[in-house]
């Protein structure tokens, strides 16, 4: 069984199911802990964890975000945002705002399950979504929002030697967060907390 393979029959057999996400919180603050909260009480956002079948192996698509942004400026991010009424859930509204922010179209993603939700300091309950997306697709990206969007191999961001946990004081408090850099990009924070809590479920689901 080759690693994508592998990879595939982790995903189906141990993401949450997609209408069920988001029962499992880690904290921006340490995302080593995780913990049972009532996500209500915090503002509801989704991120699409896109990762392209590309024959010479697997990728994951991030995005660079525009320097001009209010919040998280030039910060390495999946593409995502707040969950809208009317997207009805998070994974429509992952989907959306992929599609807004890079021009990925839905028909080329087929979202699979989620895994840990993260909660940051700015009061938001994000939900990953992890897709499958085919390749072939044509992206746009919004200047607004998105500076590049770039591929990173989906066999680094799996590899606990990749995942390095930092430390520093912030607002009084040590803040514990995942770094995983690499060729020049600085992939840390909430994305990074991400892919390690994807690493978590697939992987190493009692660390």
């Amino acid at each position: 069984m080759t690693f994508e393979e592998d990879f595939e029959a982790r995903a189906y057999a141990r993401l949450d199911p997609l209408d069920a996400l988001g029962a499992r919180v880690r904290d921006d603050f340490d995302p080593r802990r995780l913990e049972a909260i009532d996500a209500r009480t915090y503002a509801p956002a989704a991120v699409l964890a896109p990762v392209i079948r590309r024959p010479g192996g697997y990728t994951v698509l991030l995005t660079q975000r525009s320097p001009d942004m209010p919040s998280h400026a030039g910060q390495v991010a999946f593409p995502g945002g707040r969950v809208q009424p009317e997207d009805g859930g998070p994974v429509a509204a992952a989907l959306r705002e992929a599609y807004e922010e890079t021009g990925l179209a839905p028909e080329f993603v087929t979202p699979v399950g989620g895994f840990d939700a993260y909660r940051t300091g700015t009061n938001f309950v994000i939900v990953p979504v992890l897709a499958f997306v085919e390749p072939g697709f044509t992206l746009n990206p919004d200047p607004r929002e998105v500076d590049a969007v770039f591929e990173t191999p989906l066999t680094f961001l799996m590899s606990a030697a990749n995942h390095e946990l930092h430390s520093r004081e912030f607002e009084g408090k040590l803040r514990h967060y995942y770094a995983v850099p690499w060729e020049g990009h600085y992939i840390w924070g909430v994305t990074a907390g991400i892919i390690k809590a994807l690493y978590h479920r697939l992987y190493d689901e009692e660390a």
